[in-house]
């Protein structure tokens, strides 16, 4: 029986959409947690790729890809520069290079996207799933693709998309599953993508895990941090 298209995802309101106004705030809290970054499981080595959200730049994931190298995971940005968003040409372009990758190396890549990276992450698993080991998406819309987002109107004006016929299209893709392990990380403060969007409740082997954190933050948040080095240890994640 077809999965129904989920019906209780809202855009963010206008009070969490502000909150991103605090997330130079968020950085206040790495002092508290760095003994336990520190002390993170240490990584086995295996190739991690970062994709950055839409309009940000490959930089966005350096910080979080220096913590992977500290842990011991070879771990390195996209390397197609600033997320245009064209999911698709994108996707090909980025699953082939990944794919490339893993049979250089005889094993599949790990892949950590945020917003809309994770997007294109969880789509080159979809598409070229025998280089893909995992997946780890951090705030990314993945119910109704654009429509639940405070930016999903000008992203909708710029691809010239009808936001309601391609929540079903986005609908039909998730339908199909992903085999990969599948790490969901969302905040319920996110005023960027609603939080009800960025569950994945496609999968029942996906772990979504809820976080404290503006969207623009989760990318350097302590808290995601541990629970991405626990994750690709194996442990639990928080």
């Amino acid at each position: 029986m077809d999965r129904e298209l989920p019906t209780d995802c809202e855009k963010p309101s206008l009070i969490s959409n502000l909150r991103e106004l605090g997330t130079p705030l968020e950085f206040l809290k790495f002092p508290f947690m760095t003994p336990a970054l520190a002390t993170a499981p240490r990584g086995d080595g295996r190739k991690i790729v970062l994709l950055p959200g839409f309009t940000a730049p490959e930089f966005s994931m350096q910080p979080l890809a220096l913590y992977l190298r500290y842990l011991g995971y070879e771990a390195s940005t996209w390397g197609l520069g600033v997320n245009g968003g064209d999911v698709d040409p994108l996707t090909q372009e980025f699953g082939q290079n990944i794919a490339q990758m893993a049979r250089q190396d005889d094993a599949p890549v790990t892949l950590i996207g945020w917003s809309l990276g994770g997007v294109i992450a969880r789509e080159t698993a979809r598409l070229f799933g025998e280089s893909v080991r995992e997946v780890i998406t951090m705030g990314t819309p993945l119910i109704g693709g654009p429509k639940y987002t405070a930016v999903g109107d000008l992203y909708a004006m710029k691809e010239g998309l009808d936001l309601d016929e391609f929540e079903h299209e986005v609908h039909a893709r998730n339908s199909v599953g992903l085999p990969q392990p599948l790490t969901v990380i969302y905040s319920k403060s996110d005023g960027v993508v609603g939080w009800q969007a960025a569950r994945d409740v496609y999968n029942p082997h996906a772990k979504n895990i809820v976080v404290r954190s503006t969207h623009f933050a989760l990318g350097t948040n302590a808290t995601v941090w541990k629970v991405v080095a626990n994750t690709l240890a194996g442990k639990a994640p928080v």
